[in-house]
């Protein structure tokens, strides 16, 4: 007899609570075993136990921001092991290259609908680590390249 095979384990750290469960819910929906931590002293003290294949992280929570819990991994060598996935209410170029900088592979402005969530949850898991660490990089140069267009101004720009 065959072994079924084992839920991808999933770490939701988000603390509005309506959100946290949306997301439990469709996660758990789409087959993924789902653990939730409501800011980032919670998440760190469970990552050690329940091993999350990935995680999705929120930016701002007290006690212990988001950025204490990507500061914690790097810390820890978890990173890029474990993907992180940021879902953040902060909209800024310069945050989100900040937090892909810090170790996310991939940043989501709030709000986005679960299903998108879910799609690049999936799409993540599906890639190996070689092939993450590459997203990674292209991320990060992605998200400069945009940032320098923007703050770089061309003579004839703002000339009325």
């Amino acid at each position: 007899m065959h072994d079924a095979p084992q839920k991808r384990r999933i770490l939701v750290v988000e603390d509005e609570l309506a959100i946290q469960q949306v997301l439990c819910f469709f996660l758990r929906h789409h087959d993924f075993e789902v653990e939730a931590a409501s800011n980032g002293q919670e998440a760190m003290r469970i990552i050690p136990e329940f091993q999350p294949h990935l995680i999705i992280l929120d930016l701002v929570m007290q006690p212990g921001s988001g950025w204490d819990v990507l500061q914690w991994l790097r810390a820890n060598h978890l990173i890029p092991g474990i993907p992180v996935l940021v879902v953040s209410a902060l909209v800024h170029l310069t945050e989100q290259l900040q937090g892909i900088e810090e170790g996310a592979i991939e940043y989501l402005t709030k709000p986005t609908q679960p299903s998108v969530i879910v799609e690049r949850v999936r799409a993540l898991l599906s890639l190996d680590a070689e092939q993450r660490n590459m997203l990674h990089h292209k991320r990060i140069d992605e998200q400069r390249k945009t940032l320098d267009r923007l703050t770089s101004t061309q003579p004839d720009e703002f000339v009325y």
